[in-house]
């Protein structure tokens, strides 16, 4: 019994120790973070009746976040990758994100846990139950919220120490100096209509503001031939068909911002709009924003999330001044190395008598063609001829060996427009 009570007497001893120990720890945490940890966020009407969260304690000034004990904790792996210094080029760091979709939303949720010092969420739109399946944070009880106030309510619970202002308003001509001016140092256009999509784009060049964009994600499964590229090397999507249109016809901008794109034709189509009476009508009818589409585009959301994510790596390496090199876009199917293969055997028949040497199968072409040549002239390495000029352009295009005594093999075959090859018969000077 005596040893009974000393072991009740013991646990109770060592529940009060460190009752009074967790008690003196929480007094010892700086007030500065604990403060933040207590604050809400202020909701104010903005100009034209729209919703601004405001943030005005959460940002910290970056060599402020660095000595932050929790602060840089979180980040550490980020201050691992790109050293301290580049770090804390992206805490300072300034981004603007249009479009708080499934693309919206990935992007802006990872620029947040990558240390983005501020960021502005801009969406007119609210949170429906169909967009949950690609939304990045939203839960059943936001469905209904706007977008960027949702976005904004739980960022406050990942980065609290980020400054986040929440715009809920439609970019067009009235609001471009609301939403671009601040000197951003990024502006991420995650917006799927056309006009103001175009609109937002010729602004950012006309502001000298770097800006990268994101076509159609939707109708799309093949995460693999995912890309970021020129607008002018971007193909099969008939989002950025039609941008590239309209900024060179309406502004003369004929290249020279970033898109992240799919290489992967749509897998399916638009759903028939149906009216109230459940037949097909004209989805214009039903258009509440004047130039939005009514009609849905099915969407695996594994993909707008993959878009959003490509989108807020390309803008962080790029905020770090971490140089990354990306894949050219070789956009040539099987077809196309066959046929270059065959014309590699015919010209060795005709030049040597036989094509003996022809150590290089199909496979063997594509890794010549795609990676070392990037689907280019030798000659010409412009990227004048991309996108649909680049398939018409394999037609004036073979493989030769660049020295006739060796065969031709994966180091001995350059790449060469037909009238190229006519010039020389021996090794040729690049």
């Amino acid at each position: 019994m005596v040893e009974r009570l000393k072991c009740i007497a013991l646990v109770g001893a060592g529940a009060f120790l460190g009752s009074v120990s967790s008690i003196f720890l929480l007094k010892l945490l700086p007030r500065r973070f604990t403060n933040r940890l207590l604050k809400r966020p202020i909701e104010i009407n903005g100009p034209k009746g729209c919703f601004i969260a405001q943030a005005e304690s959460h940002g910290l000034d970056s060599p402020e976040l660095m000595t932050d004990e929790i602060a840089s904790e979180q980040l550490t792996r980020n201050i691992q990758f790109f050293g301290l210094e580049s770090q804390q080029k992206v805490c300072k760091s300034y981004v603007v994100i249009i479009g708080l979709g499934g693309v919206g939303s990935h992007a802006a949720c990872m620029l947040l846990r990558s240390g983005v010092g501020r960021l502005l969420l801009v969406d007119f739109d609210q949170v429906s139950l169909s967009s949950l399946n690609r939304h990045a944070v939203a839960t059943r009880e936001d469905v209904g919220i706007p977008k960027a106030q949702c976005l904004k309510k739980h960022f406050l619970s990942i980065f609290p120490e980020c400054q986040i202002d929440a715009k809920v308003l439609l970019y067009d001509a009235s609001s471009e100096e609301e939403i671009l001016s601040g000197h951003p140092n990024f502006v991420l256009d995650c917006i799927d209509n056309i006009d103001t999509k175009v609109s937002l784009l010729a602004a950012c060049v006309r502001r000298g503001l770097k800006v990268l964009s994101a076509t159609g994600a939707g109708a799309r499964a093949d995460p693999t031939r995912i890309r970021v590229a020129d607008l002018r090397e971007s193909t099969n999507d008939p989002l950025s068909r039609a941008v590239r249109y309209r900024l060179r016809k309406d502004y003369g901008i004929e290249g020279g911002i970033p898109v992240v794109f799919s290489l992967e034709k749509p897998k399916v189509k638009l759903l028939p709009f149906k009216g109230p009476s459940g037949e097909e009508d004209n989805p214009s009818d039903y258009q509440i924003v004047p130039g939005f589409r009514v009609r849905i585009i099915p969407v695996l959301g594994t993909i707008p999330a993959i878009f959003g994510q490509v989108m807020a790596s390309y803008v962080v390496t790029q905020l770090a001044g971490f140089q990354v090199q990306t894949e050219p876009v070789v956009n040539l199917d099987m077809e196309h190395y066959q046929k270059l293969h065959r014309r590699l055997i015919e010209h060795e028949e005709m030049l040597y008598g036989t094509a003996l040497e022809v150590q290089v199968d199909v496979g063997e072409v594509m890794y010549v063609v795609k990676e070392l040549w990037h689907g280019r002239s030798a000659r010409d390495q412009s990227t004048k001829d991309v996108g649909r000029a680049m398939w018409r352009s394999v037609n004036d295009l073979m493989l030769v060996r660049w020295d006739r005594g060796k065969p031709a093999s994966v180091s001995n075959l350059i790449l060469l427009r037909f009238e190229e090859m006519n010039m020389s018969r021996c090794r040729l000077r690049i």
